[in-house]
């Protein structure tokens, strides 16, 4: 089955960048479209960003639109989140996702296929 395991996770200052990984194994790669969510303690997984098998096309939700960019590299079957001009609102647990899907993307948390366990990402104002 699909493992996912994310890093990168850490304690930033507002304003502060981090860049988080998701490696991915299991199955193959480029079958799957890719995505990073977030999560607070007690509310709904928060989708963030997306980006197809082939990492031609992106989708990203207007709370990040600008400030975040997410980026896949096939060859070594990770997928990236660079996270600039963090403020303390973006702390949260984030998550990687990934959906079996070649011509979709994974935008909501009901098409998920495969979670990693998730990395802490702290913003201290």
């Amino acid at each position: 089955q699909v493992q996912l395991v994310e890093s990168g996770g850490g304690l930033v200052q507002a304003g502060g960048s981090l860049r988080l990984s998701c490696a991915f194994s299991g199955r193959t790669f480029s079958n799957y479209a890719m995505g990073w969510f977030r999560q607070d303690p007690g509310k709904e997984r928060e989708f963030l960003a997306t980006i197809t098998w082939n990492g031609e096309r992106t989708v990203y939700a207007d709370s990040v639109k600008g400030r975040f960019t997410i980026s896949r590299d096939n060859a070594k079957n990770t997928v990236y989140l660079q996270m600039n001009s963090l403020n303390p609102e973006d702390t949260a647990v984030y998550y990687c996702a990934a959906r079996l899907t070649k011509v979709a993307y994974v935008a909501q948390a009901a098409v998920v296929d495969s979670w990693g366990r998730g990395t802490q990402v702290t913003v201290s104002s």
